[in-house]
């Protein structure tokens, strides 16, 4: 069963002056304003595309983890992870970084270490975003 997700963003004025508003179609879960400064500099409020990918990134990651995890035997109390997505202006989005810290009762530090890297590279959102550089720090927490 195919789902297609929908998001749009208006563009006013330049690059580097102007300014977006992303509205999640899909969903209605809201509308981000977006400009050049927030994607390059502080974010003042406002969101970028890369913040977006890494949203995308770590709740991709979360799942196929506790899916494997599932498929393995073992039930997570809770998966924790962020992803750090880096934009360098005049070379574009480099890498994801992933931290996962996580509490799953009976599970051996090596399996817990082989299971987050094989969904790292299981997860959909690593497929899609295979032109960059991805990594991942997990660590097990009782």
């Amino acid at each position: 069963m195919a789902a297609t997700r929908t998001a749009h963003t208006v563009w006013n004025g330049d690059l580097m002056t102007g300014a977006g508003n992303t509205t999640l179609d899909s969903s209605g879960l809201g509308n981000f304003d977006v400009t050049w400064k927030a994607r390059t500099e502080a974010s003042e409020g406002k969101t970028s595309p890369e913040e977006l990918i890494a949203a995308a990134h770590s709740a991709c990651f979360s799942m196929a983890f506790s899916h494997a995890l599932a498929g393995a035997g073992h039930t997570p109390e809770e998966v924790n992870t962020k992803a750090d997505v880096t934009f360098v202006p005049g070379t574009g989005i480099t890498d994801s970084h992933l931290t996962v810290s996580a509490r799953i009762p009976g599970i051996t530090e090596d399996e817990f270490q082989r299971i987050a890297e094989e969904a790292k590279i299981g997860c959909p959102v690593s497929g899609a975003l295979t032109g960059l550089k991805i990594t991942l720090d997990a660590s097990l927490v009782s």
